[in-house]
């Protein structure tokens, strides 16, 4: 592998899948403000994600219905009728 291609920020960061509670440890620049002790016993920083393959219906053949801001309720109300 080559030196110096990849920023000083890249480091071990472990990805949580909200929807199914799917973690994952990984190498990323992505900026966190959360950490988390990982299974290894060292803390790491967190990134908390909507949806990975463990919970995507592509990867696990079922539909699943996540409403995590509401849309649904929103898009009813607006559309609902009068």
């Amino acid at each position: 592998m080559k030196k110096d291609i990849h920023p000083s920020s890249y480091r071990h960061v472990v990805f949580k899948d909200m929807s199914s509670d799917y973690e994952f440890l990984t190498k990323s620049c992505v900026n966190t403000k959360e950490t988390i002790k990982w299974k290894d016993g060292n803390e790491y920083p967190l990134f908390k994600i909507e949806i990975s393959d463990k919970s995507h219906p592509f990867f696990t053949g079922k539909q699943t219905f996540i409403d995590t801001a509401g849309r649904v309720d929103k898009f009813n109300k607006r559309y609902a009728k009068k």
